[in-house]
């Protein structure tokens, strides 16, 4: 992935309202492949 396309998916998930840290933590998951840095599911909001 270049810098170009790097950039565009931070400021994609920015929009979607990830944390700089929650981003940070993706990208090091994508690298790295370790399971600290794994993405939580999150549960949908009840009404």
């Amino acid at each position: 992935m270049n810098l170009s396309e790097s950039s565009r998916l931070i400021l994609g998930l920015r929009s979607k309202g990830w944390s700089d840290t929650e981003i940070a933590d993706f990208i090091l998951w994508i690298e790295t492949g370790e399971e600290q840095y794994r993405p939580k599911e999150e549960k949908p909001e009840q009404r």
